[in-house]
């Protein structure tokens, strides 16, 4: 009898243990993701600004908005990006370009429509860094701007954490970006395009967003079916 409650104390013991360890273990990466956020509370400005200026890359899902003098035209995509200039975006909404993939390596740009089956690849493409869309193209105005003393701004308002760039090259329609993170959580939330009457152009939504992650083998894993394949 003595011998079966030790088995069990011991049991008991045992399962407890492997208890605590398992939960240890989701902690461990709970906070591993938590830990931008948890981190920005203690933060100056200037350390949030430097860490979203090194951010070496990033996935993300984002909703767009487009605004025009006569309609305003919504996109749901995902998009990955490797620095210095690796890209891949891929369309989720509307339904009538569904699945559409752009893809840069650094030096050819693909576009594969999967409704289509067709490929075009346009070789030895131009690297374009003032695509509005992309999170990293405000990166590199703002880096530019702050670097040759053109106007920028860095300020915290109403738990948010608000980075402004004034673009004094480009289009004369596009005036300013202002990027937006929340000061709690560390996540980005918004990318804004202004005109010079900041009326807003572009609009981005982030919904999720994982940074300094991803390789750039995972951005390029593409396969090429047996469909049609233009190249140029």
């Amino acid at each position: 009898m003595k011998l079966n409650k030790k088995v069990i104390i011991i049991t008991s013991v045992a399962i407890l243990i492997i208890i605590a360890i398992i939960f240890a273990f989701f902690m461990k990466n709970a906070n591993k993701n938590l830990n931008i956020g948890n981190n920005l509370n203690n933060k100056t400005l200037q350390e949030v600004e430097e860490y979203i200026l090194n951010i070496s890359s990033y996935e993300t899902e984002v909703e767009v908005s487009i605004e025009s003098n006569k309609n305003k035209t919504k996109y749901l995509l995902i998009q990955k990006y490797v620095s210095p200039n690796i890209e891949k975006q891929t369309v989720k909404e509307p339904s009538n370009i569904q699945g559409l993939e752009t893809i840069y390596d650094g030096n050819k740009l693909t576009i594969h429509n999967s409704k289509l089956n067709l490929t075009t690849i346009y070789e030895n493409y131009p690297y374009l860094t003032d695509n509005y869309i992309w999170l990293h193209s405000f990166i590199e105005d703002y880096r530019n701007a702050k670097s040759s003393g053109e106007k920028t701004k860095l300020y915290e308002e109403n738990n948010q954490i608000i980075m402004e760039v004034e673009l004094s090259q480009g289009t004369p329609y596009v005036a300013s970006k202002k990027l937006v993170i929340d000061r709690i959580t560390g996540n980005i939330q918004k990318l804004i395009v202004q005109d010079k009457n900041q009326k807003n152009l572009v609009y981005i939504l982030y919904n999720e967003i994982k940074m300094n992650s991803l390789k750039k083998e995972e951005v390029l894993a593409f396969r090429l079916q047996e469909n049609n394949i233009a190249q140029y």
